[in-house]
């Protein structure tokens, strides 16, 4: 089977059951597993080039809604009757679910349960956990900075954030993504920081500037240094990956609770 994922959470997903080596090209952000680096390239994910997308005749094109404006890719592929799925998760629970239908669809349907069991075996043993935490820090995300993006309550992060013995700051916020400022984030006082830049590497985020924003060098975070740079591949991608996200997390917050749970090797795996 010849498969195609124009976005970065389908190709990591396919990676989990197995599938890289059917993959026969990408978009030009997928970027893990290491296997598909030399796989031909369709554009970025809000602009593939369907021709050539076209001309590598897939049998399955594996689709997404997880970023606004991706309908389009979407209403072009049924416009040329290419086969295609279209996957659209918003919580860890829709992640285990897709396994099951991209595996269902590429003929390998037991192999997509016994996966997506072992991914909902890890969620339960890092909630088991997070319910002995003694205070849950609050959160702030930052996806943006600059105008404010971060997730509200319908989102995985929420999820990650609470399996981890946290709790997102904005989980009162019944949206998938929040857009504020500065000021609403710094009266909420945050007990941590996190900044993951969606599409930005680590090593560009520079959280030097947080010192410039009004007020917050008041934050008891700022004050205490508790500003951390995350792995936006492991926190802004609907994948199997999140749960490699939601363990770093946990060490990070209480390693006295998360410190010896091991990774299982499924779990960041490059198949």
């Amino acid at each position: 089977m010849k498969l195609v994922s124009i976005c970065p959470s389908n190709t990591e997903l396919a990676a989990y059951l197995g599938l890289s080596g059917h993959l026969v090209g990408v978009d030009d952000f997928s970027d893990w597993p290491a296997a598909v680096q030399d796989l031909p390239r369709l554009g970025p994910d809000l602009s593939i080039n369907m021709d050539k997308l076209e001309s590598l005749e897939p049998d399955l094109v594996l689709a997404s809604l997880s970023v606004p404006g991706m309908e389009r890719n979407v209403e072009e592929l049924k416009k040329r009757s290419i086969p295609h799925l279209v996957l659209d998760p918003q919580s860890l629970e829709d992640i285990a679910a897709d396994l099951i239908t991209v595996g269902g669809a590429c003929g390998i349907p037991e192999e997509a349960e016994r996966v997506s069991a072992e991914y909902r075996r890890f969620i339960e043993e890092m909630a088991d956990r997070s319910s002995r935490v003694p205070a849950r820090p609050s959160l702030y995300w930052e996806w943006w900075p600059k105008p404010v993006f971060t997730p509200g309550s319908v989102n995985w992060l929420t999820e990650v954030s609470r399996i981890a013995g946290g709790r997102n700051l904005f989980e009162d916020v019944e949206l998938a993504s929040v857009q504020t400022d500065w000021e609403d984030v710094r009266l909420r006082n945050p007990d941590r920081i996190l900044l993951a830049w969606v599409g930005v590497r680590t090593e560009k985020i520079r959280p030097e500037l947080l010192d410039k924003r009004p007020g917050w060098n008041g934050l008891q975070a700022m004050r205490e240094g508790l500003v951390d740079v995350m792995e936006e591949s492991l926190y802004c991608r609907p994948s199997p990956r999140l749960l490699e996200g939601a363990w770093k997390l946990g060490r990070l917050l209480h390693p006295g609770l998360y410190g010896d749970l091991e990774l299982p090797d499924w779990v960041g795996r490059e198949s």
